[in-house]
């Protein structure tokens, strides 16, 4: 069996008005902090050129503000500029270099912005504050909205100009057109408010004016947001009687879909891997029926085989395939040649793709340090063949071993536990988090790919190293569990890593330390909960689990720890500890009555006390430098890479195992 015919749908070619894509997988449009002073960069033309080297069948580029009135975020590009014509070049010269369509998402933001940026009022279809941005802002009046609608046509002709192939609308999570179309951000009582046809005016009038300005030669695409998931918002009923009216024009060759609200529910839109693979093809699959026009379909989309299910089910026509691209260019390009396990599968983690948007910084990805970077030429290796030690089989010592081993190095890579994996095993043991397991399974495939010697269950030692005289060594030795001062030896005090890998087990009532403010408390409270513990997360942040905010998953843990029972206290300082019978480091025997925790509420000085059975600490580690110390006098390069340099999170890991091998 041939690689295509395993799948029937994915690379069968469609023909969307004037464009024929060779194949159903979609780079759909999606942020990323690329844009410098307003003008698209040589950053975002090699960062699509990858994409269409990877075999995508059409690449839809992020959204080009329309109007000066909108600009939410630093670093968007100003459509509304003719020059953005020289940057639109280029990319879509870096795309047709491989064959590959390319589209452009036209938007204004609306309501959903601030006017922190332009210094101008922000402008939407009624005075509703969206609940992030916390703006009133301006109800546009009548000569405002065709100054909108024309805008739409003016940067539509730009992007002609510049050698795009078609222009997709954004009605969807963040866009003033969605907010005509919502009931609950429309209240106008003109004849731009009221009924499903007259909020839905202004995307009509803006169809006419873009396709006035492109012609028939180029495609014409919508996306509308099929719920918003808000009370008083735009249902599924509602989207399907838009793309009906959008079908109705005789001016659009296709719809895409969205789910949510880029602000109250941005956390469906770019849903962390708590949320199902496929969760909003429920969208597409209602508005394909209501319509003839070739419909994409979204929602978490990571592998070729959940691609080719969509379209076999008949939920699309074509599948938004973004994160996953991001992860791994080469998605459908590996996938057609038969090559599916080679690809590097996205985690979900949000980390650096959404993380670092969040963040104002440009897009990456916790599992592939060229994202970003595609426009960064790598050196040559200073000498080719060199024997190479990794120490530490965690993601920054498997990607040091990887890298080395793809530039023609002789790498063997040993790891102390039975299997590689390092904190990532650990972490991913919670089964909410299982899916970040993959970060090691795809880099240890990769060295086994290129030849890696890896060997499980050997302690390296300085003598060992040595005995080997290698030309290079690696150390990725990760870091050590590091009890707070106050827990004072106490054996019901333990660390987070001691519960997920196996060597403590609490029971009845349970503190959780939140010291990290990310998954390693939230995580573990849930394990325990379902253990049958009661549990309680304290923190000295304004939030338990804060950074969760920047990876969409506060939203989803709330629910699951309200399901849980976990409660949560903030604002708290643990300041000292004593056993249950009051006296200080006492309790600490196996038959002990737990322990008592002097806690500070620092905002207002007030001192309080947690008594507990045990108390689970998510605090900062050590760095493990025993390798070090004793190595780095050695006749031989040695250079240590992640935790073990200082601990810190996975992306920092993969970063620096790349960047070390790099320069070997």
């Amino acid at each position: 069996m041939s690689a295509t015919s395993r799948y029937r749908y994915l690379f069968s070619p469609l023909r969307i008005g004037p464009v024929v894509v060779r194949n159903r997988i979609v780079f759909a449009a999606h942020l990323t902090n690329f844009a410098e002073d307003g003008l698209p960069s040589q950053q975002h033309a090699d960062y699509y050129a990858a994409r269409a080297a990877g075999g995508v069948g059409l690449i839809i580029t992020e959204e080009h503000s329309t109007h000066p009135t909108d600009w939410p975020y630093e670093k968007l590009i100003h459509g509304f500029h003719r020059t953005v014509i020289p940057g639109y070049r280029k990319i879509t010269a870096a795309a047709h270099a491989h064959e590959v369509p390319i589209f452009a998402q036209l938007n204004h933001n609306g309501g959903q912005a601030s006017s922190m940026f332009s210094r101008l009022p922000v402008w939407a279809p009624s005075p509703v504050p969206d609940p992030m941005f916390r703006e009133v802002p301006k109800a546009v009046e009548r000569h405002e909205i065709a100054e909108i609608v024309a805008g739409y046509g003016t940067v539509a002709g730009y992007c002609a100009e510049g050698g795009f192939d078609g222009i997709e609308l954004q009605c969807s999570h963040s866009s003033i057109v969605r907010g005509f179309l919502s009931p609950a951000t429309n209240k106008r009582t003109d004849a731009y408010g009221g009924s499903l046809p007259a909020r839905a005016r202004i995307l009509l009038e803006i169809i006419d004016s873009v396709r006035d300005a492109i012609g028939p030669e180029r495609a014409l695409g919508v996306r509308i947001c099929g719920d918003e998931l808000i009370e008083g918002g735009s249902t599924l009923a509602e989207a399907v009687g838009v793309a009906r009216m959008v079908e109705a024009t005789g001016q659009v060759d296709y719809i895409n879909t969205s789910i949510g609200v880029a602000t109250a529910t941005l956390f469906m839109i770019e849903a962390s891997m708590s949320i199902p693979p496929g969760y909003a093809l429920f969208i597409a699959n209602a508005i394909r029926q209501a319509v003839r026009l070739p419909v994409i379909g979204v929602g978490r989309i990571k592998d070729p085989v959940q691609a080719e299910r969509a379209l076999a089910e008949g939920h699309c026509d074509l599948v938004g395939v973004v994160r996953g691209q991001i992860a791994d260019p080469d998605f459908a390009a590996k996938a057609r040649a038969g090559y599916a396990l080679h690809i590097r599968t996205c985690l979900s983690c949000n980390q650096e793709c959404v993380g670092r948007m969040g963040l104002n910084r440009w897009l990456g990805c916790i599992e592939n340090p060229r994202t970003g970077r595609e426009s960064v030429r790598l050196p040559e290796p200073r000498l080719r063949g060199r024997r190479v030690i990794v120490v530490g089989g965690g993601p920054a010592g498997l990607q040091a071993a990887a890298t080395a081993a793809q530039r023609g190095h002789h790498v063997t890579l040993y790891e102390r536990q039975p299997r590689t994996g390092g904190q990532v095993a650990a972490a991913a043991s919670v089964p909410s988090r299982a899916e970040f397991l993959d970060v090691v399974r795809n880099l240890a495939a990769e060295c086994q790919r290129y030849g890696v010697l890896i060997s499980t269950g050997v302690e390296a030692t300085a003598e060992s190293v040595r005995a080997e005289s290698p030309d290079v060594v690696v150390l990725a030795t990760g870091a050590i569990p590091q009890p707070p001062y106050w827990a004072a030896g106490n054996s019901r005090v333990v660390d987070v890593r001691d519960v997920l890998e196996g060597r403590a087990e609490p029971a009845g009532q349970v503190v959780v330390v939140d010291d990290l403010g990310f998954h390693q408390a939230t995580s573990v409270a849930e394990l325990l909960a379902d253990r049958g513990c009661t549990v309680e997360i304290i923190t000295a942040g304004m939030v338990v689990g804060q950074d969760l905010g920047i990876t969409l998953d506060m939203e989803t843990f709330n629910v699951r720890a309200h399901a849980k029972g976990i409660r949560q206290a903030t604002d708290l300082v643990v300041l000292g500890m004593a056993g249950a019978d009051g006296e200080p480091g006492s309790g600490s025997g196996p038959d002990s009555g737990g322990v008592v925790l002097t806690l500070l509420h620092h905002p207002t000085g007030e001192s309080a006390q947690r008594q507990c059975d045990w108390v689970v600490c998510a605090v900062h580690q050590a760095p493990d430098e025993t390798l070090w110390q004793q190595l780095r006098a050695a006749p031989f390069e040695v250079h240590r890479i992640g935790d073990c340099v200082t601990p810190r999170r996975a992306h920092a890991a993969v970063i620096e195992g790349h960047r070390v091998a790099v320069a070997l």
